[in-house]
């Protein structure tokens, strides 16, 4: 009861606009999403089956079974997982947290389960997918980095923001870009700075959204040149 009452209050004078339907968010918790639209986003559980290496949603099953989607095979990452599906109150939470450095408490609890419901606990450190120079500078932060940071303060792994660097700017992606621009947008773009500490970790890789996998499949290949072991890779959303 004393939660509701600050929100309904900071709705009155400040009303927010669901980024998704345009509706009112009516608790600050759900940050730019409506409840509505938390409730109409697919959230990965126990009983989805998703690809044992890059985690693309596949089906919903009673009985879960370990399957590879086989269009990853090529990839450097070990494995990736992601909260859900890159839709509704996911796909408003990735755009909002490309404008605004906050991430809601409903995407932070959110992020830690993903973690806990990983295989990813032998991870030793750290990693947030980079942005350019260029980017960084327009953007003012790395939203990778943010995320990065709460998961390193949820687990107590070691954070890394400086040895995995991006040397080439690219134009951002957009939805309409198939699998092979994408891959030439990334393709050399990263370098890792400091070897010594990347070389024998496990690597957590972080970013806010998994879609064609070729960003996360370049940085896995770097740090690996640099004697990484296994790199892992978790996002808040997954392409489908």
């Amino acid at each position: 009861m004393l939660t509701a009452i600050p929100d309904a209050f900071l709705s009155l004078i400040y009303p927010q606009e669901c980024r998704n339907c345009k509706l009112s968010v009516e608790s600050s918790a759900d940050g730019a999403a409506c409840r509505a639209c938390w409730e109409n986003t697919r959230i990965f559980s126990d009983k989805t089956i998703l690809c044992n290496k890059c985690g693309i949603f596949l089906m919903e099953s009673e009985c879960p079974i370990e399957t590879l989607c086989r269009r990853c095979d090529d990839h450097f990452y070990d494995s990736a997982r992601a909260i859900g599906v890159y839709e509704n109150a996911l796909a408003a939470s990735v755009v909002h947290l490309k404008q605004t450095p906050h991430v809601a408490k409903i995407l932070r609890i959110l992020l830690k389960t993903a973690f806990q419901e990983s295989s990813f606990q032998a991870s030793t450190l750290i990693v947030p997918v980079p942005l350019s120079p260029r980017r960084l500078l327009e953007r003012g932060f790395n939203q990778a980095g943010v995320l990065g940071r709460i998961v390193a303060k949820d687990t107590g792994i070691d954070l890394d923001e400086h040895s995995l660097i991006r040397t080439l700017h690219s134009p951002m992606h957009r939805a309409a870009m198939d699998k092979k621009a994408r891959e030439m947008t990334v393709k050399n773009a990263f370098q890792v700075s400091r070897p010594k500490l990347i070389a024998n970790q496990n690597i957590l890789l972080v970013d806010d959204v998994f879609t064609s996998g070729s960003t996360a499949s370049h940085c896995a290949k770097a740090l690996k040149k640099s004697g990484a072991g296994k790199v892992n890779v978790l996002t808040l959303a997954r392409a489908v």
